[in-house]
């Protein structure tokens, strides 16, 4: 396993993060899955208060418990499940930040979150609110350090300007490009960390039945899966094709699995022991289909 600082942060996060979101309500399950996961070298588990209202943190933190110290915990604040559980509404309110966190705690089993993440968000929010909470909770102790999940440029632009964030998740892939027309250039520069989730998108870069996705219609999912196929073989299955495209961009610190079975723990773990993919290949993948723009909150 390949480990990167993230931003500048003082956290060592393993290339391949383990999104949990995928787990299933098999407690049992989910923790002989999160140990394996360790023993291949993942350190850096991605959850949020709104899987499962809330039950995914506590899985969780049940499979890491006696780990704690050999992990890097991960979790995300700002959507608010309604009493009645018939959804939830978005709530970057410093208030309810500082109240949420403590339930996430409590569920992770721990004393601290070692990067808090504003699970969303538009440039209409109370930004400085927000901020103020985070920073707030970083005294405290309670986190260590801080991002968003964001895929909004505008947004990400804020957050860059008025705060301390070291991350941003984002989804990005072969099939979602749009973070290099900017987002993943200022990213850089600015020395925060990149935590791409979505890398094999759906799926459809790993074998799955073609199916459109965002702009792309089946025959562009479908000739792009075609050319990643094409780059794997006896060095590669897909999957790991599609995430070593992902990592092989300079501004990413981690690919941010989702992983609800062993097979694809081990393919997801394996990837950094993969031959990286040659300049030429990545060209071929670039070529395989156009690249998407974002069209909204740029």
């Amino acid at each position: 396993m390949n480990y990167n600082i993230l931003g500048k942060s003082d956290l060592r996060i393993s290339e391949i993060a383990f999104g949990c979101m995928s787990l299933n309500g098999d407690d049992a399950a989910n923790a002989t899955l999160v140990s394996r996961a360790i023993e291949l070298g993942i350190n850096f588990f991605d959850t949020a208060d709104l899987y499962d209202h809330g039950r995914n943190e506590a899985s969780l933190g049940k499979a890491l418990r006696g780990k704690r110290q050999d992990v890097i915990i991960a979790t995300k604040v700002g959507n608010q499940w309604r009493p009645d559980g018939s959804g939830w509404d978005w709530n970057p309110r410093k208030e309810y930040i500082v109240t949420a966190v403590e339930d996430s705690l409590r569920r992770l089993q721990t004393d601290y979150i070692d990067l808090y993440q504003l699970h969303g968000g538009t440039v209409d929010d109370p930004i400085e609110e927000s901020i103020d909470a985070f920073e707030l909770l970083k005294q405290q102790g309670k986190i260590r350090h801080y991002g968003i999940s964001s895929i909004r440029p505008n947004v990400i632009r804020e957050y860059l300007r008025k705060s301390n964030i070291v991350s941003v998740m984002m989804q990005y892939s072969l099939l979602d490009r749009r973070p290099e027309e900017f987002c993943l250039p200022l990213l850089l520069e600015q020395n925060v960390g990149v935590l791409a989730r979505g890398g094999v998108a759906k799926g459809l870069l790993a074998g799955k039945p073609p199916a459109e996705y965002l702009n792309y219609n089946l025959l562009d999912v479908a000739t792009a899966a075609k050319q990643v196929a094409a780059l794997s073989g006896a060095e590669r299955v897909p999957a790991q094709t599609a995430l070593r495209f992902v990592l092989q961009n300079p501004a990413i610190s981690a690919a941010v699995v989702g992983i609800r079975t062993r097979e694809q723990l081990e393919e997801a773990a394996g990837t950094p022991g993969t031959p990286p993919l040659k300049d030429s290949e990545m060209d071929i993948l670039r070529q395989a289909i156009r690249i998407n723009l974002y069209d909204q909150h740029r």
